[in-house]
């Protein structure tokens, strides 16, 4: 809609400073776990990297999860899903890492891994994150049957 000449646009929603805290939290936690992961499992430069690829899997898969299972759960503060979301996950997955991953191949001209590690990469993601949205909503509705009394 447009505004009308001579008003200003409508705020933005004020984000307080712990939603802010925990997202810095969050990706500084995040961040050191990526670089831990990196360090115990170095990815061979020849080959696929496989810990950046299980380690977006997995936060694909967790952050699809939380996104389907919070929304049976509206009590959970916004600056933990914030913290966790963007915060954690966000830097704990980063698409840097995985552009960093092709590099190395495109240089080298292997085009079937670079091409395949992509391919993977976002196959995995993709297939990742659609799995956490279903178990997150099978959890939340099974959940909501228990607090209900409807089983299943």
């Amino acid at each position: 809609m447009a505004e009308r000449p001579g008003t200003l646009p409508a705020p933005l929603p004020r984000l307080d400073w712990p939603v802010w805290a925990a997202v810095a939290a969050g990706a500084f936690a995040g961040g050191l776990a990526r670089y831990g992961l990196l360090q115990r499992f170095p990815p061979d430069p020849a080959a696929l990297d496989w810990t950046t690829l299980g380690i977006n899997a997995g936060a694909s898969l967790t952050l699809g999860f939380l996104t389907s299972w919070w929304v049976t759960r509206p009590m959970v503060p916004f600056w933990l899903k914030a913290g966790m979301g963007p915060g954690f996950l966000g830097s704990f997955s980063t698409f840097s890492a995985v552009a960093l991953s092709l590099e190395v191949p495109l240089a080298a001209g292997r085009h079937d891994l670079w091409i395949g590690y992509l391919v993977l990469t976002l196959a995995g993601g993709f297939g990742a994150a659609a799995i956490g949205l279903w178990l997150g909503g099978r959890a939340g509705a099974a959940t909501r049957g228990r607090q209900t009394g409807d089983g299943s």
